[in-house]
């Protein structure tokens, strides 16, 4: 149930007269809900308490902001975010779900590249954001394997380090893929990244178009959300095959893949557990 405090915000903030608050599933954070009003109208809220919810909720809907604002891609309207009581909030427009055919996917792989062709003067962002529940930094950086060392790699190292769930040996291979990653990624100018592109974070909406939602937002390497999203299976064929005839990769992307891949497997030791331990030392091994 919505507490009621937050639904008498919500109501006089936004002028809801919320009908029915019914909840949703499929987030591992925070908890959700379809708003139903009087008058029709169907809004997306997420909301938690806790220290750090305001400002993951703000951060999500700047970063929503900067993934929307080339208009290339669809992302959901942010209607408005806040506190209330103890509880922080994200109101977000509702999108209804649609089919994902060849159309979508073939859309999706080509709105991706025009998304990574917007670029900027620096890697990073004018503010750190969140990867999962985890804070991620975007200091701004001249070049990819600076950002991608200080800002990725070697922060998740030592959050796994303090929690024992990866060894010295680790740190040191991981410290010595570091010295390499300039001769083994291509050089990129910053691409505008969504930073977590798994198949939970987009939506096909009603029209068969994509949608992106819970950005990890940043000027990164572009190979990093193409290397993301083939982490826990890929996406369809036709995505990759449209993205490539929009924007082809540099050779060797299959290889070094995994180097990208690296620093998510990080954090899901840091998320999750040593079950993500195997993965993270075999690519130190391969690589370090």
């Amino acid at each position: 149930m919505l507490p009621v405090p937050l639904r008498i915000h919500l109501d006089q903030r936004f002028n809801l007269k919320i009908a029915s608050a019914g909840p949703l599933t499929g987030g591992d954070i925070h908890r959700a809900a379809l708003l139903e009003t009087a008058d029709g109208r169907q809004f997306f809220l997420k909301y938690n308490t806790g220290p750090t919810a305001a400002v993951m909720f703000r951060t999500e809907a700047l970063g929503l902001a900067l993934l929307g604002a080339p208009r290339v891609i669809a992302v959901p309207k942010v209607h408005g975010h806040g506190e209330v009581d103890e509880h922080a909030y994200l109101l977000l427009e509702y999108v209804a779900p649609g089919h994902r055919n060849r159309l979508f996917w073939e859309e999706f792989g080509r709105s991706l590249a025009a998304l990574h062709g917007t670029t900027a003067a620096q890697f990073g962002f004018a503010h750190h954001n969140f990867i999962g529940s985890l804070p991620q930094s975007n200091t701004r950086h001249d070049s990819w394997p600076d950002f991608y060392a200080t800002e990725r790699l070697l922060p998740q190292m030592a959050l796994a380090r303090a929690q024992n769930r990866l060894e010295t040996g680790d740190e040191k291979l991981l410290i010595s893929l570091c010295k390499k990653l300039a001769a083994l990624c291509p050089e990129e100018p910053p691409a505008l990244t969504h930073g977590d592109l798994w198949s939970g974070n987009f939506l096909c909406n009603a029209a068969g178009k994509p949608v992106l939602i819970d950005p990890a937002a940043a000027f990164a390497h572009r190979e990093t959300d193409l290397a993301m999203s083939r982490l826990f299976g890929g996406f369809d064929p036709a995505f990759y095959h449209s993205y490539e005839e929009a924007w082809p990769l540099a050779p060797g992307f299959e290889e070094r893949l995994e180097i990208y891949q690296l620093y998510y497997l990080l954090v899901h030791v840091n998320l999750f557990g040593v079950g993500y331990v195997a993965g993270v030392q075999s690519i130190l091994r391969k690589w370090g």
